[in-house]
């Protein structure tokens, strides 16, 4: 809800019945809306909703002393709002693309956050995208690089529907999993690698990124986590009455679960 005050999408999360929202420093408004933090979390609080996360740092994987910065800055104010993460993205401007460079760009920027993330007992999640031009589109490389560092503690990675379907597939790495993003994309003649953020909608019958089926495999492995819409449409910031919208995508993707379910 990216034209929404903070007061209003806390209150319409509540009215939806969320367990909780996440909270973003990149739609050109501070991230708390111009509110106290103490504001504000006690406005999650009133309402039984969890601050689930705060993102972003981007690029976290082109670790300097300013990224560094970026992340410890956002780690404090995440502990004073009583987030339960943070989000870190890859770089995604068809730089370090190469074998060797994503490998080595992300293991000095894992090895980087750990001490920070270990200080504030924070977990950050990673977020894989699936662009052609993105530094970290395979979740097997990020699992990897988190097991090497011994660090599974503290990163978790983002299933997210779009990048998942737009990188390939693969495995999915529920114990790895710390959320799931949910978007759909409805246009019909976009071809798949040509998908861009602007692209993803609220899900209804004409999605093509096969979220139901994503959703219904990752609960039938066992994954008990926050589904996290995550629709970056101009259309749908815009859209006149949204949260009835996202009432009817939920309850779309409810029936169809169920159908899944009795079949």
């Amino acid at each position: 809800m990216a034209n929404a005050s903070i007061d209003e999408f806390i209150e319409s999360a509540a009215r939806l019945g969320m367990v909780g929202v996440e909270l973003r420093n990149d739609l050109g408004r501070p991230i708390f809306d111009g509110r106290s933090v103490e504001c504000v979390r006690q406005k999650l609080q009133d309402h039984g909703l969890r601050l689930l996360g705060l993102s972003q740092v981007y690029p976290f994987n082109r670790w300097t002393s300013d990224i560094a910065d970026g992340v410890r800055a956002l780690i404090d104010l995440a502990v004073e709002a009583g987030a339960e993460t943070i989000s870190l993205i890859p770089c995604n401007d068809g730089t370090g693309i190469d074998a060797a460079s994503r490998q080595n760009d992300l293991a000095n920027a894992l090895e980087g956050c750990l001490p920070l993330l270990e200080t504030a007992n924070m977990v950050a999640l990673v977020e894989p995208l699936g662009f052609t031009r993105s530094s970290l589109r395979s979740k097997v490389e990020l699992v990897a690089a988190i097991e090497t560092l011994g660090a599974d503690s503290y990163f978790r990675l983002v299933h997210d529907t779009f990048h998942h379907t737009l990188s390939g597939g693969g495995p999915f790495y529920l114990g790895q999993t710390g959320i799931v993003h949910i978007s759909g994309v409805n246009d019909a003649d976009v071809p798949v690698e040509q998908m861009e953020d602007d692209h993803r909608v609220l899900i209804d019958a004409n999605d093509r990124l096969g979220n139901v089926d994503q959703i219904m495999a990752l609960r039938d492995a066992g994954y008990k986590g926050a589904f996290s819409f995550e629709c970056f449409s101009p259309d749908i910031h815009r859209h006149p009455s949204l949260e009835d919208a996202i009432r009817t995508s939920m309850n779309f993707i409810s029936s169809q679960l169920q159908k899944e379910i009795a079949a």
